[in-house]
């Protein structure tokens, strides 16, 4: 036999064939918190379906969160927005932070988003939450935040402006990403219980997407007889129905059972 020791392999051609790849039926973008730890396993979670991708990329951010620290990341965004590239043909955008979509605001963040990917849908927990709470009839809202009360203050200013009236609000009253993403689900589970159990509010809003609440959701529907919505819950929600996805998932609560509301 022929010593083949010390002699590369010849390398071949092959063949290949090309499809449209992951998200033949839509290809989600999100830009996701550094400091985040929760988001991107929560949206896997809610958009697992059929022909759906999801494309993360990380913005810069500071791990304290205050109007000064949330106002700097307009900066960020763009640069977090170009690195997702044109060719995914994204069919929605979705940028993940709410308490900053609340102090940049949501027509600037929408702006930015648009001209790093032109006439792609886009939307953000606070746009999303408003949508959904439009979609699931709620007017009077308990409001539950991890944030200090400068930062709470400012997204009750927010939905109030929006029509939707604050008539209950709970906070955990901390100001750093890494400590709210290690609280637990059943500490949210428990905010969201005694906020939606007054009689005058008609559905929960759990703020910031590091708060673990995606997995609570249903039972606290349960528990409470009223709708609740959280900010990865109603951001891939919105995200999915701006890219033309319309199907029900199950253990996710009302909201996934329903199309998306007109303004």
């Amino acid at each position: 036999m022929k010593d083949n020791v010390g002699k590369a392999a010849q390398i071949s051609r092959l063949d290949f064939t090309t499809d449209t790849g992951a998200g033949a039926r839509a290809r989600i973008g999100l830009l996701v918190l550094e400091s985040d730890q929760t988001m991107e396993w929560e949206m896997r979670l809610m958009t697992h379906l059929t022909g759906v991708a999801v494309f993360h990329a990380r913005l810069a951010n500071d791990v304290v969160v205050t109007p000064e620290t949330l106002a700097k990341m307009e900066a960020e965004l763009p640069i977090a927005a170009g690195l997702l590239p044109d060719y995914l043909k994204l069919t929605s955008i979705g940028y993940g932070c709410t308490s900053a979509s609340t102090i940049i605001g949501e027509e600037r963040v929408s702006a930015i988003l648009d001209t790093a990917h032109p006439g792609i849908p886009s939307s953000n927990p606070l746009t999303a939450a408003k949508a959904a709470l439009r979609t699931l009839g709620v007017r009077k809202l308990g409001l539950v935040t991890p944030y200090t009360p400068d930062v709470t203050q400012a997204m009750q200013d927010r939905f109030e402006e929006a029509g939707i009236r604050i008539t209950q609000v709970g906070s955990f009253y901390e100001d750093s990403d890494a400590v709210v993403g290690r609280i637990t689900p059943e500490a949210i589970l428990q905010a969201a219980l005694s906020v939606g159990q007054n009689p005058d509010v008609e559905g929960v809003f759990i703020s910031c997407t590091s708060l673990r609440a995606a997995g609570i959701i249903e039972e606290a529907e349960a528990k409470l007889g009223k709708s609740v919505t959280a900010s990865n819950h109603a951001l891939a929600w919105h995200l999915l129905r701006l890219a033309g996805i319309e199907d029900h998932v199950d253990g996710f609560g009302a909201l996934f059972k329903s199309g998306m509301a007109g303004e």
